[in-house]
């Protein structure tokens, strides 16, 4: 679960982190009001969306003066904007933050996430903060280091000090990032988060250190845990509703609607369709608790969408979700939206052949095929006609 800018900001506080000083307006009038009683002569204005490469894409904007940030937030609020990290969708715009200009003498880069490959937490930083900085030190021009935390607890203060030596931090400033690092690392733990991301984090003139922008992830499975902050959830309607049915959806800008029962199986059947030059139009994981009215519903949003051009099937059957259940759903979605579309199926494990004759049985014509593959190729040539 991603939260804004202004959210993160507002909970790392508690753990130690320190940002400009600002305000969240809904209107432009509560942006020139916010602006007005910070008093500053330098500011940004900078749309609240759960999506990186905002600045790029005109989403943050300097102003002088409160006229200037009501304009500014006029101009934003209700935009769609599109970034790198958006899609072709965009992110609707519903907030801006409006904060000081910050007098800042360097900016570095800082995270902290887990990464499965090491199987716990690392800590990575970079002399260079800013966007892009992935694509800065591919390219060779930004050097990142890294520091592997494992599962948080017991981290030497002498490690994480040498951590912001590398960043040429010494000094008081060595201490001032030791300590910050420590308490983003408590914070890590304590909410269950899957990323924090500090970027740019600045030093300023008298020596403080401010989060120019934030980003706090909570693992979704640890949201049981995290009840306050489960409460500022805020997700596209479709998915929302998704999730409250046992499914795992997002909607894509291709023709080619996807349903696997699996994450795995599910972001395979999405590269084996990209691979077969096909566009998907979304990825749904059926979970293995999800009936047949919960996999009908999936099947109503992709049904739903007029782009899709044809439905691609992928299923293995297991113990909690026979194949048959999945096929159900499909036939209830179709009678419910009167639409059809190509269906293209692979089948295999618990109740395969019960689900062909179900399917028969709701009138859904389907093309069955004998592996993923040849299930791919299919669909985005049925798409294509």
């Amino acid at each position: 679960m991603k939260l804004h800018e202004f959210q993160s900001k507002e909970i790392l506080s508690r753990f130690g982190l320190r940002a400009p000083k600002g305000g969240v307006a809904i209107t432009p009038e509560q942006a020139r009001d916010i602006a007005s009683d910070l008093g500053a002569s330098r500011l940004f204005v900078k749309a609240q969306v759960h999506a990186g490469g905002r600045g790029e894409a005109g989403g943050v904007k300097a102003a002088a003066s409160p006229v200037e940030a009501e304009q500014a937030a006029r101009a934003l609020l209700g935009l769609r904007l599109i970034t790198e990290q958006s899609g072709t969708a965009g992110c609707f715009v519903k907030r801006v933050l409006i904060e000081e200009c910050a007098d800042v003498t360097r900016a570095i880069h800082l995270s902290l996430r887990v990464e499965p490959s090491v199987g716990g937490i690392v800590l990575t930083g970079s002399t260079q903060g800013g966007s892009g900085i992935e694509q800065r030190a591919a390219a060779g021009e930004a050097t990142i280091e890294r520091l592997f935390l494992g599962a948080g607890d017991g981290v030497p203060l002498a490690e994480t000090g040498a951590f912001a030596s590398r960043l040429g931090f010494h000094g008081d400033q060595n201490t001032a990032l030791t300590l910050l690092i420590k308490g983003l690392l408590g914070a890590f733990v304590e909410l269950d988060a899957s990323l924090i991301e500090i970027n740019p984090l600045a030093l300023t003139a008298d020596g403080t250190l401010l989060a120019l922008d934030a980003k706090l992830s909570i693992d979704d499975n640890a949201l049981h845990r995290q009840p306050s902050l489960a409460a500022l959830r805020e997700e596209d309607e479709l998915e929302l509703s998704a999730q409250q049915r046992q499914l795992n959806y997002i909607r894509m800008d291709g023709n080619i609607g996807l349903a696997a029962n699996g994450a795995g199986l599910g972001l395979a059947t999405l590269d084996m369709v990209c691979a077969a030059r096909g566009r998907p139009a979304n990825f749904m994981d059926i979970r293995t608790t999800a009936t047949s009215l919960d996999i009908a519903h999936g099947f109503g949003l992709i049904l739903d969408n007029p782009n899709v051009r044809a439905l691609l099937i992928n299923v293995h059957g297991g113990g909690m979700q026979p194949c048959d259940t999945v096929a159900d759903g499909l036939g209830i979605a179709m009678r419910r939206t009167g639409r059809s579309l190509p269906t293209i199926v692979r089948l295999a494990g618990n109740n395969a052949a019960f689900a062909r004759q179900r399917f028969e049985n709701f009138g859904c014509r389907i093309v069955d095929c004998p592996d993923m593959w040849t299930a791919a190729q299919r669909a985005v040539a049925a798409a294509a006609a």
